[in-house]
Formats: structure tokens, sequence, C-alpha cells
């Protein structure tokens, strides 16, 4: 049994496993506000993550991490955006930009490439047509 105080109200829980290091109370909570955001979103595409924040009472940490985590994401045409982890270039949601995760599939499909078949060992030529001498 791991019992952990709450990230957000300080109260005892049993920590089941997770990331979030939260009571469930306050998990609820949380989940609540994402929808409320989520529609809020909706209704207004255009709003910048500042405004989210204040009308929602959400920090933008908060919207940046449903962002990062792809709970959340914006259209094309939206200002939001966020930078990939890699290289900086802005993103609608994620951590990395598609040419970073390209780079990153690439690099692992390499690294876990299958062995080769190893090469038939090479026979010596035979030499029984040969004349041996043994020294005393």
């Amino acid at each position: 049994m791991d019992v952990r105080n709450c990230r957000t109200c300080g109260r005892l829980f049993n920590y089941i496993g997770g990331p979030p290091n939260m009571c469930p109370a306050c998990r609820d909570e949380l989940e609540k506000k994402f929808q409320v955001v989520k529609e809020y979103i909706r209704d207004n595409p255009k709003a910048s993550i500042q405004q989210i924040s204040d009308d929602n009472e959400v920090t933008t940490n908060q919207i940046r991490q449903w962002i990062r985590e792809e709970r959340l994401q914006f259209t094309d045409d939206s200002n939001i955006g966020i930078e990939c982890e890699n290289c900086g270039a802005i993103i609608k949601t994620g951590r990395f930009c598609e040419n970073c995760k390209n780079s990153m599939a690439n690099t692992l499909s390499q690294a876990i490439e299958k062995p080769k078949a190893p090469e038939p060992p090479k026979k010596k030529p035979e030499n029984k047509n040969k004349m041996r001498f043994l020294e005393k």
C-alpha cells in the first residue's frame, strides 16, 4: 500500500499509479475543468491560451500539458501553438513536430534492424594429396 499526499490539496490518499500524483477528488475536479476548457475551445476557436486560462480558471501550464498529452488539439488556422521539444518548431498538439517524429522513428527502426544472417564459414582447401615429413 502506497500512501501519498495529494500535490493539489495535500490530503493523504492511496496511490495506485499513473502520472498525476493527485487524490481521486482532485483528479475528478481536473477532469471536469478539462471538459469545460474543451467546450470553450470549440465555442471560441480563435481564443489565446491566456484568454482560455483566464476565462476558465485553469493555469496556462495545465493547458500546455493537455496539449502535450494530445488531449487538446488546435486547428491549423488557429493562432495557438506550442514549441516542438526537439527543434522548436510551432506545433498544434503533442511533443514533437512531424519531421522530428519521422527522424526518431527512422533512428529507432535502424537501431532495432534485424541482424544479417551469418555467413557460412569458409572451408579450408583440402590438402590430402600432399606429402608430409615427420622429423625426429
